[in-house]
């Protein structure tokens, strides 16, 4: 199910308790295209990969990755499978439940409201109801399958 979450409302984004532990936020780079996709596409599917390079073709680019010691912790894409929409995102299984996929939620939420969006689409995301609690994102009633139809077999 769909949700939506207001970007005028959005709780702070505190770096600091990631940057302790050498884990930075940072929007990805142009040439950090390939061992993006190939990151994602190991840890998850083809199919994120496929979203986070619609997000490397985003000017600016739409890719937020953490990072600690050169190495990938995790990305979060918006703008990817359609317009206002935040997704996918994804953390390497290692760094779950310390923040990483807050903050990378938050950066991207945020960067949406500078981008001039009052709302943002969190697309899906079935299974991660608790993940959305802490900015207030509502379910969108009946955006079951939503734009997720008549997928390529």
């Amino acid at each position: 199910m769909d949700r939506i979450v207001r970007l005028y409302d959005l709780p702070s984004l505190d770096k600091e308790k990631l940057q302790k532990q050498n884990i930075t936020i940072r929007l990805a780079k142009a040439y950090e295209k390939t061992k993006v996709l190939d990151w994602v596409k190991k840890h998850f599917s083809q199919e994120w990969a496929d979203e986070a390079d619609v997000a490397f073709a985003n000017n600016p680019i739409s890719c937020f990755i953490a990072t600690k010691d050169g190495a990938i912790l995790g990305f979060a894409c918006f703008e990817a499978t359609c317009k206002n929409f935040f997704g996918p995102i994804g953390i390497d299984e290692k760094f779950r439940g310390k923040g990483v996929g807050k903050a990378l939620l938050l950066a991207s939420l945020h960067e949406m409201k500078h981008l001039g969006y009052a709302y943002a689409i969190i697309g899906g995301g079935d299974g991660v109801e608790g993940f959305y609690q802490s900015i207030n994102a509502q379910e969108i009633e009946g955006s079951t399958p939503g734009i997720y139809r008549d997928f390529l077999k």
